[in-house]
């Protein structure tokens, strides 16, 4: 029986409590799901709340051990929340961005060598990611673009976005972090950048003092990638459009589309949200079981935050 607990219980854990369920259920795979909370407390989504077996406040970890762990907390409690549970679990899911401060060193989470520390990144995991990587090779392009634009007020329905700990800078919000997800796939893809030009700040009529724009150019061997971040646009499009010797192709994340410019080739891929989640849940435990090396562990995830946070003569 597989014996996972989640410390932090906001949307993305309840969607993955309800998602692993679903996977274990499928598998005819027993498994029992705790939750530990600041604040002991039911679960308010009774969707998920049929699958828990266990709510604990975050105090009673000690006694405990578990066969994951899903670090689904705040950002920025992860360094502690992981370094105290190194002890009680064998492997680990963390929500990203792993931490909200580059400087950490993580050789003091005393991670074990042979256990599983996998740092979430769900859009390599949509199918017209996934379509790319599988079938186009990256040595043939000469640049890449990439967008992610969105109207932060419309990210919450029913959440005064300047409430929200993205209107913030002190609590790590900013466009830059929010949107990690971008630097996440391009490294996927390209690898990290020799160099990263960054440029970014608070632009907007937005009543925010965090970030609202972050406009990068990433310096490879040999091709440029720029990337388009922002809290204001008012139609939502995130995209990107490789420029190859005779194609352009555009990868439309958000509309689950394939694009080929000079062709005219389309390809549809319609999937939901939980269709890729899942994706990279089965690939994490596929890790978990040894069937496959961690492509986004904790250092990797790191470096990955030191590009988009512009800390990147730290990069390693």
């Amino acid at each position: 029986m597989r014996k996972i607990a989640f410390v932090g219980v906001g949307s993305i854990a309840v969607r993955h409590i309800k998602n692993l369920a679903e996977i274990f259920i499928q598998r005819n795979e027993k498994f029992q799901i705790d939750v530990f909370r600041h604040i002991k407390r039911e679960i308010e989504d009774t969707s998920a709340k049929v699958f828990v077996s266990n709510v604990y406040s975050e105090d009673e970890l000690y006694d405990k051990q578990y066969d994951i762990i899903f670090i689904t907390n705040p950002t920025a409690l992860h360094f502690e929340t992981i370094k105290k549970c190194v002890s009680y679990s064998k492997h680990m899911f963390i929500e990203k961005p792993v931490f909200d401060n580059c400087g950490e060193d993580i050789n003091n989470l005393n991670l074990q060598e042979s256990s599983v520390y996998y740092v979430a990144c769900p859009l390599r995991y949509t199918a017209v990611l996934q379509y790319i990587i599988e079938n186009m090779d990256m040595n043939e392009v000469y640049s890449a673009r990439a967008i992610s634009t969105s109207y932060l007020p419309d990210w919450r329905p029913g959440t005064d976005y300047r409430n929200t700990y993205s209107a913030h800078k002190n609590l790590g919000g900013g466009v830059a972090v929010d949107l990690i997800h971008e630097w996440d796939y391009l490294t996927e893809l390209f690898g990290m950048p020799r160099h990263v030009y960054y440029s970014g700040g608070k632009f907007s009529h937005l009543e925010i003092d965090s970030d609202d724009l972050a406009v990068y150019i990433g310096v490879y061997d040999k091709l440029l990638v720029e990337l388009h971040l922002d809290y204001f646009g008012r139609s939502v499009e995130r995209k990107l459009t490789l420029y190859m010797r005779d194609e352009v192709i555009e990868a439309d994340i958000e509309n689950s589309r394939i694009t080929y410019l000079v062709s005219g080739k389309i390809i549809h891929l319609p999937e939901d949200r939980d269709e890729y989640q899942k994706r990279e849940l089965l690939h994490f435990l596929d890790i978990v079981d040894g069937k496959c090396s961690n492509d986004n562990s904790v250092k990797h995830a790191l470096d990955v935050l030191k590009i988009a946070k512009n800390y990147t003569m730290e990069v390693e």
